[in-house]
């Protein structure tokens, strides 16, 4: 009978966990999506540049919100209900956003876009890594990064949809939302995290993941400063030097196939050499390559920054403040993509597209070198 429940339960978690890697493809899909999309039509309309990465920061802007009160909303409605109601927020913007033009609306919609973004990855990714063993971590979270990463580097193809109409890559998008709500309905568990301890406030919980594992949090910043200023500064790049739409549809994905390629190795290198190591190879060789070599080659090294940083902090940290680093990597992330875009807009409106990449490339060097002064302590 013990073994049937046990292997009951382990059939469950497998259900959960690939459900999971489900919805972060569909969440990788619309925001990989609306970058460049948005982007496109906005530096057709003749908004600025500056204009226009602002603009795209706000989806950041409204994940960074949520991340403020997600371990909160997470505690009180558990894991299933808040990817639900992310899943929900995300599907009504995307209805929304062909049906109401122009700047100022689209600000709003992002906002709602980020917020359930935000819900979505906060309650999937924490999901994953309180139920993945230690020794397989980097592998399934880099299965759960290369998913994401899969969505984001499909989404810019959905500009080729435009040629159908303004709604169409919009439309396709909610529709496979609609369909990953209803399998989240029916079949994951309404499952809750473990309670933090007792007398023991946020504030203090984040401070102490702060001191114990500063180094596996910044790459979620470097990863979504990365990820937003690329999908949303190299589109109104490309229109200036000449490019047509499709061939910006073409090309943008090939930072996010290098990470796809290389994810799953260097999740599993991590595990066998250490995330330290992994870490800091990875941060010097893609910060150069973003200097030397296309995109594929950089964002091949760089692409599992996300998930490598949160599996090595759930190496080193007690695991009460798994929940408060993940909040803590969520708010790193939302920071990275709400300053790439402006910064990389900046560049631009100034002539100085190339050092979007030199400013990339200059911040992951740091980062590889920064690894050498940290080592890891026992919690107090």
């Amino acid at each position: 009978m013990p073994d049937r429940h046990a292997a009951s339960v382990n059939r469950s978690s497998t259900l959960s966990y690939f459900i999971l890697i489900a919805v972060i493809i569909a969440a990788g899909l619309s925001q990989g999506l609306l970058l460049p999309v948005l982007s496109i039509l906005l530096e057709q309309q003749g908004v600025s540049s500056s204009l226009n990465g602002l603009n795209a920061a706000a989806l950041y802007v409204g994940s960074f919100a949520m991340t403020l009160a997600a371990e909160r909303i997470l505690g009180a409605i558990g894991f299933k209900k808040l990817v639900a109601a992310g899943i929900s927020l995300v599907l009504v913007s995307l209805i929304l956003f062909p049906l109401l033009p122009g700047v100022k609306a689209w600000f709003l919609l992002r906002l709602l876009v980020g917020v359930g973004d935000s819900a979505i990855n906060y309650a999937a990714q924490l999901w994953v890594l309180l139920m993945t063993p230690a020794a397989h971590r980097g592998r399934n979270l880099s299965l759960y990064g290369m998913s994401y990463g899969l969505g984001f580097s499909l989404g810019p193809l959905g500009i080729s949809l435009l040629r159908f109409g303004l709604a169409s890559p919009f439309a396709a998008i909610a529709l496979l939302f609609s369909l990953v709500l209803i399998l989240v309905a029916l079949k994951l568990p309404d499952s809750h995290p473990d309670k933090a301890e007792h007398g023991e406030g946020q504030a203090r919980r984040f401070a102490r993941s702060y001191s114990l594992a500063w180094y596996a949090l910044i790459p979620a910043l470097l990863y979504g400063y990365m990820e937003a200023s690329l999908n949303s500064n190299f589109p109104v790049y490309g229109l200036r030097i000449g490019f047509t739409t499709n061939q910006i549809a073409a090309l943008l994905p090939f930072a996010g196939i290098g990470g796809l390629l290389l994810q799953l190795p260097l999740g599993m290198w991590s595990d066998r050499y250490g995330r330290k190591k992994i870490l800091i190879f990875s941060g010097a060789g893609g910060g150069l390559a973003f200097a030397l070599l296309p995109l594929a080659a950089a964002g091949g090294l760089v692409g599992s920054f996300f998930s490598l940083g949160l599996s090595y902090a759930a190496d080193i940290l007690p695991g009460n403040l798994l929940p408060a680093a993940n909040v803590v990597s969520s708010f790193h992330y939302s920071l990275g993509s709400i300053i790439g875009p402006g910064i990389g807009g900046l560049l631009l409106q100034f002539g100085w597209g190339g050092g979007v990449f030199a400013l990339l490339g200059a911040l992951y060097i740091l980062f590889g070198l920064a690894g050498l002064l940290f080592s890891p302590r026992q919690p107090i």
